[in-house]
């Protein structure tokens, strides 16, 4: 996505962001966006070269959202088990939080779309965040000299996702801190020495 702080494309992005929670990702067009933003169609098309890459915008805007927010929480944990325990306590709570996530549709679900083409933004995003966790970590001895970081950043986001998008028979994944203690004492093993 190309970055703008053009004040037309926010406001671009914030009609798609209502848009896509009023109606869903399969209904969304681009006259309905552009009509709530007061602009016209071809005004969206200035800045998005179609309706899917105004769809990966604005999914991109999210997924920037939430990891941003993860931060904070995240960074106040001293060992990389304990930071990926609380970034999963932090999914889990904020799976459904309409600040820092995207409200969609009744048509379209959560699950359905971060398995769709489009949430490799979510990933990567979270691919990035770990990377300095990571490096940390490694630097403490937490983890294997050899450890490839970004396949094991991969692996975390991976798993942290399935927190979210699978249920679970062996914890009660309502309660953080049983969360945190599954990720804690079973997650993060494979990467250590």
């Amino acid at each position: 996505m190309q970055r703008s702080d053009h004040p037309t494309h926010e406001r671009i992005l914030d009609a798609a962001e209502a848009c896509v929670q009023r109606l869903g990702l399969r209904h969304l067009s681009v006259g309905e966006v552009a009509r709530r933003a007061g602009v016209s169609r071809g005004s969206v098309y200035r800045y998005f070269a179609d309706r899917d890459a105004l769809i990966d915008a604005v999914l991109e805007r999210v997924a920037e959202r939430f990891v941003a927010g993860s931060r904070p929480a995240v960074a106040r944990r001293r060992s990389l088990a304990a930071q990926v325990g609380e970034a999963a306590v932090f999914i889990r709570e904020h799976v459904d939080d309409e600040q820092l996530t995207l409200p969609l549709g009744e048509e379209d679900s959560i699950l359905a779309t971060l398995l769709t083409a489009r949430s490799s933004s979510l990933v990567e995003r979270w691919v990035e965040f770990w990377q300095p966790f990571l490096a940390r970590a490694a630097a403490r001895g937490e983890i294997r000299d050899d450890l490839d970081h970004q396949a094991a950043a991969e692996w975390i986001v991976r798993l942290l996702l399935s927190l979210v998008l699978m249920p679970s028979v062996a914890v009660d994944l309502d309660d953080p801190e049983a969360v945190r203690h599954f990720v804690q004492s079973h997650i993060v093993r494979g990467l250590g020495r």
